[in-house]
């Protein structure tokens, strides 16, 4: 029974690794002699993406550096000596920064309402500051598969956008590249790689704040998904790195205004009068068809 479960964890160190290689080198997130701050916040999703690109750095053929960062907020009970003697423990570097942004929420938002969004404006400020100082090129940010998507269905369902958070970009403030190297890897397998390795996880709840309401709402939707059909949530994940501006209708993405005939066939062109053809939807109906043979 102990093989067997060493089998299974072993597999689902491969895949999550396989899946993080895949991110960085799709988006060329790391490159030879590049400083990673990895922003870790004690949470299951954070301590999963040091675990890793740690292990990708073993394992690269380029050089590259990793320091460990986390900002304690000051929140009341945080644990301030865990990610400390954690960092250690695995011969990490690391800085903590100290910064009672807990104080400053709590002053300006009134008590019971969503405190999240000054929060991380805060965060994200006194992080890029870090970096610099750090001499970081790189920020790592422990977002997944999952919150990407539901990032992407919060805008389409609530601002009217068609948006969600990148693998890459460069920062607000125009002087840092943010990656994301688990954007590949799906929540599920995070929950099962973070109990398996026994990180020491830091309640996300301390500082009292009420949940975003609409980004659960989306989360749940998208594991409900999940739990019917897997395929689909990858479709949709899929989607995001597979736009037809031809086919939406943004002015500024395709020129609709100066649209005239070319006279050379496209298969690409309007299709007026067929049907939109959905490949999996064609192999779930072959599917049901056969299943229902079966049983006549």
């Amino acid at each position: 029974m102990k093989d067997k479960t060493q089998y299974k964890h072993n597999k689902l160190e491969k895949r999550i690794v396989r899946s993080v290689g895949l991110a960085i080198t799709d988006y060329n997130m790391i490159e030879d002699g590049d400083k990673v701050m990895v922003c870790v916040s004690g949470g299951k999703d954070s301590f999963t993406l040091l675990d890793v690109l740690l292990k990708l750095r073993q394992r690269a053929p380029i050089n590259f550096d990793i320091v460990a960062v986390n900002l304690d907020q000051k929140q009341p009970g945080f644990p301030e000596e865990v990610l400390p003697q954690y960092f250690q423990s695995i011969g990490v570097d690391y800085h903590i920064e100290n910064r009672d942004t807990y104080s400053i929420v709590k002053r300006l938002i009134p008590e019971g309402k969503t405190t999240c969004s000054l929060c991380s404006r805060l965060r994200r400020g006194i992080l890029y500051r870090v970096a610099e100082e750090l001499g970081a090129t790189k920020i790592a940010l422990g977002h997944h598969r999952d919150d990407i998507l539901a990032t992407f269905f919060l805008n389409l369902f609530y601002a009217a956008k068609l948006k969600s958070m990148p693998p890459k970009l460069v920062s607000d403030n125009g002087k840092h590249i943010v990656i994301r190297p688990l954007a590949y890897v799906p929540e599920s397998e995070i929950i099962q790689y973070a109990a398996i390795e026994n990180f020491p996880i830091i309640p996300c709840n301390l500082c009292g704040s009420q949940e975003n309401l609409k980004r659960k709402e989306v989360a749940t939707m998208i594991k409900a998904w999940e739990k019917e059909s897997p395929k689909k949530v990858w479709n949709a994940f899929k989607a995001l790195s597979a736009i037809t501006p031809s086919h939406l209708m943004d002015k500024s993405l395709y020129d609709f205004i100066n649209l005239y005939p070319t006279h050379i066939a496209d298969d690409n062109g309007d299709k007026a009068f067929d049907d939109e053809k959905f490949p999996d939807l064609e192999e779930d109906t072959i599917i049901n068809i056969t299943h229902l043979s079966r049983q006549t």
